[in-house]
């Protein structure tokens, strides 16, 4: 019983977690200007902040706050997750090829993946440093 309870909270998180990033994506969606139909910078700047983010949240939770895992995954996985969105990359990357815009859907899914990776490896090192930054300070 006690171990289905933990299961329930972590979906709990997760839910919660989820409905939060889809409301900052929104919000943040509508914020961005749209600079032309052919390239989705919205989406782009969105999923490449959530990249960047998750990178370091979950290195900084993991070797410096020691977070619940039902905290870490309602943040990392639902709020992040729901935050960023692959099948709106997917959808938009296709609507580019239908258009003809074959330039610009290279250069999005090119630095959409790369970009993506490459910020997730910052975030980790910006966590990683923080980490060193503290032990160095004696905290």
């Amino acid at each position: 019983m006690l171990k289905y309870q933990g299961e329930g909270m972590k979906g709990l998180a997760l839910a919660v977690g989820a409905f939060l990033g889809a409301l900052f994506r929104f919000a943040l969606g509508e914020w961005i200007p749209v600079l032309s139909d052919r390239f989705p910078l919205g989406t782009m700047i969105i999923n490449l902040t959530g990249c960047l983010f998750l990178g370091w949240f979950f290195t900084i939770t993991l070797f410096r706050w020691k977070w619940p895992l039902e905290i870490r995954l309602g943040i990392g996985m639902g709020l992040t997750g729901s935050f960023t969105t692959f099948s709106t990359f997917s959808l938009e990357t296709a609507q580019m090829l239908e258009n003809h815009h074959f330039i610009a859907a290279f250069v999005y899914v090119v630095s959409s993946v790369l970009g993506g990776i490459v910020l997730v490896g910052v975030g980790q090192s910006i966590a990683e440093f923080q980490i060193r930054g503290s032990r160095s300070k004696g905290a």
